[in-house]
């Protein structure tokens, strides 16, 4: 795994925090920042020793979106090539996220707005405070709501109406309503929301860890399948993790009554 330059990087049994760490400027992202996180997820596909990733922010906030003067204002200035360049560099951040194996879990507190909202509803958890506010708030700035596929993602988490609300006006949705909505998992009172996380993250990485990557490429693979397509290629699925060593150790620990050991083979 390379060192990452933009963001902090910390590992401990198996449980990975990427900490973005601008906190001065409520942690905005850059253009280095999208691609050192895009390389970051792409890596972890072939990383063994990371079994699950928290994504916080540092100072109380989760991110601000785009830096207003290292990416918004360079924006104005390109031509289509370039532009297009830059949204589909943004966009390879979400398919990277998507495609790794390992779950990623969301601490959110604070602002999280623009693209950190993106970042925040393409984790596969979500846990945030009270406090927060999550606004998707493309509109503002005179974009369009699809942005890194907000306007595929988001309805399929809160609903087609409460998805268009928040993607057409740009508001921000309260931690209440995102916990009401199905956005959240949880609320966790503020200052205690990155110790919940790391520790659903812990449980998850001592957990069996093929079984996982293979629950989340199913939950991404079958959003475009019939319900016949899906049952088969789960069959397929549960039958490749049936004949993994976690499997066979699992049923022995639960035939000698003990708490089964995964290794994530």
């Amino acid at each position: 795994m390379r060192t990452p330059q933009h963001f902090l990087w910390a590992e401990s049994d198996g449980v990975a925090t990427l900490t973005l760490n601008r906190p001065e400027r409520k942690n905005p992202l850059t253009f280095e920042s999208y691609a050192e996180m895009r390389d970051t997820f792409r890596d972890l596909a072939t990383d063994k020793s990371v079994k699950a990733v928290v994504l916080t922010g540092a100072g109380g906030n989760f991110c601000s979106g785009g830096d207003v003067f290292e990416i918004i204002e360079p924006l104005t200035k390109m031509r289509m090539p370039e532009l297009l360049a830059f949204t589909r560099m943004t966009g390879d951040v979400v398919k990277a996220m998507r495609a790794c194996p390992q779950p990623i879990i969301a601490a959110v507190e604070g602002v999280c707005a623009g693209s950190g909202a993106i970042l925040a509803m393409v984790s596969d958890l979500r846990y945030a405070s009270a406090e927060s506010r999550t606004a998707f708030l493309f509109t503002r700035v005179g974009l369009a709501g699809c942005d890194m596929g907000a306007c595929a993602i988001l309805p399929r988490i809160i609903g087609q109406g409460r998805a268009s609300e928040l993607l057409f006006t740009g508001r921000a949705m309260s931690g209440d309503e995102g916990l009401a909505w199905g956005f959240h998992n949880a609320l966790v009172p503020a200052g205690g929301v990155l110790s919940h996380a790391q520790g659903v993250a812990a449980k998850l990485a001592a957990g069996p860890n093929f079984a996982h990557g293979m629950t989340k490429k199913m939950l991404h693979q079958e959003w475009s399948m019939d319900i016949d397509s899906a049952i088969e290629a789960e069959a397929q699925a549960q039958a490749i993790c049936m004949a993994t060593q976690d499997f066979t150790r699992a049923f022995e620990a639960f035939a000698n009554k003990r708490a089964p050991e995964f290794k994530g083979d």
